[in-house]
């Protein structure tokens, strides 16, 4: 018989970082999860991934080394579908990725993705996250779900654009600086298991609204905001100076450059506030917050930005360079910067779309991500209907920035309810 040739793809220009900035403890995956409204079944489930994968040729692959460069190739045997654990993102090791970066997990009424970030950025994710899920509700009840809101056909073969690096494609002329100052870090004794704390609190989707509204701002911006105050806070009590308070915030690049790619395409900004200047009110938070982002998403900005990490690579002095010292090269430059400009990610994939046919059989949606090596907090976002759902995750024992986000709630008159560790 003879042998398939497997598909392999370059790393987009984001993807490179990850697998020379790994570490024991951290391997930068994601989870993007549909809670549905009766129990998996398991036997559909993994009919609905094998049928659905194909049609996702940038994320059903694995991470394979190369003499210059990782890269991505189709993986040979699709994964399981597997009870999911008590914690997310939990015993994922570096020789897995390698033989399938992505995994499939259920519990109860849960479907998950968990993806490595190499493959794609969350907003990727959450498309594929739909397709699969439509394809089981359409095998599960017999129903037929149109291919509208991030639901593929899986008929059609993946074109093109889908699959192209969009950062080359609308990198500028002209690169920005990545110079900025570094940025206070919620300090903590490490969770000695390994595992990730994880907290959620719901808010109700209209009554953020109706405050963004009256503020003009958006609820990425408000939120923001908040977790700025609560990491102040922190940072006072615990006497440890006034270094700035920055949230390091992911833009889909997408919006702004009608890009259709399922690959990564996203870039950050870094809104904050610097503590040496004095206290701050809420609202001088949130106005300052608000100005940045609108400053810094831009077009033009965000070319720039590009343009600074593309250019890069193409020097051909690292274009040649092996992939051994490259590695010590991008990991040596991640340790030092990294980590270093913002307090953590709060990183929002808006409100989820699915055809209105699927709206009857899902309860919700939710997004996680996973603690750094330095930045030991977390956010994902996610909305679905009326409810908005912030995932809190972090590797240290303390919930120092669960307990002071809840008091920045209750002090603007929030409604909230909260699961997992108890922090009031």
């Amino acid at each position: 018989m003879e042998e398939k040739e497997l598909k392999w793809l370059k790393l987009d220009n984001a993807a490179k970082i990850y697998p020379a900035a790994r570490r024991r403890n951290w391997n930068n995956m994601f989870r993007v999860s549909a809670t549905l409204k009766e129990p998996v079944d398991p036997f559909l489930l993994n009919q609905a991934v094998t049928e659905t994968v194909p049609r996702f040729p940038s994320i059903s692959a694995r991470l394979r080394k190369g003499f210059f460069w990782y890269y991505l190739e189709e993986t040979e045997s699709l994964p399981r579908a597997r009870m999911d654990t008590y914690a997310p993102l939990a015993d994922i090791r570096f020789k897995d990725i390698r033989k399938c970066a992505f995994r499939v997990l259920y519990y109860r009424r849960r479907i998950a993705l968990e993806i490595y970030h190499s493959l794609t950025d969350g907003n990727g994710g959450l498309v594929f996250l739909k397709t699969v899920v439509s394809r089981y509700l359409e095998l599960r009840y017999g129903i037929e779900i149109p291919h509208t809101d991030g639901v593929l056909d899986i008929e059609v073969a993946a074109p093109e654009e889908e699959l192209e690096d969009s950062f080359l494609k609308y990198s500028g002329d002209v690169r920005m600086s990545r110079k900025e100052p570094s940025s206070y870090h919620i300090k903590g004794q490490i969770n000695e298991s390994g595992y990730l704390d994880l907290t959620c609190v719901t808010l109700d989707v209209n009554d953020l609204l109706k405050r963004t509204r009256e503020k003009g701002v958006t609820i990425t911006e408000y939120l923001t905001a908040l977790f700025i105050m609560s990491t102040l806070e922190i940072q006072k009590r615990e006497g440890n100076g006034k270094r700035f308070v920055k949230i390091l915030v992911p833009v889909n690049l997408r919006k702004l450059f009608l890009s259709s790619t399922l690959r990564n395409f996203v870039l950050f900004v870094t809104p904050g506030v610097d503590p040496k200047l004095g206290e701050y009110t809420f609202d001088e938070v949130l106005q300052s917050v608000h100005y940045q982002m609108k400053l810094d998403v831009t077009p033009k900005n965000m070319r720039a930005r590009i343009a600074a990490n593309v250019k890069s690579e193409k020097y051909l002095i690292v274009r040649i360079m092996p992939l051994a010292i490259k590695n010590m090269i991008m990991k040596l430059v991640y340790s030092l910067v990294g980590e270093t400009k913002a307090t953590f990610t709060c990183s929002n994939l808006g409100n989820v779309k699915v055809p209105s046919e699927m709206e009857p059989y899902i309860e919700r949606f939710d997004f996680v991500l996973g603690a750094q090596v330095t930045q030991h907090n977390n956010c994902g976002v996610v909305s679905f209907g009326d409810k908005l759902r912030i995932n809190l995750t972090r590797n240290i024992k303390e919930a120092k920035l669960e307990y002071e986000f809840i008091k920045a709630l209750k002090a603007q008159g929030i409604a909230y309810t909260l699961e997992g560790t108890r922090v009031e």
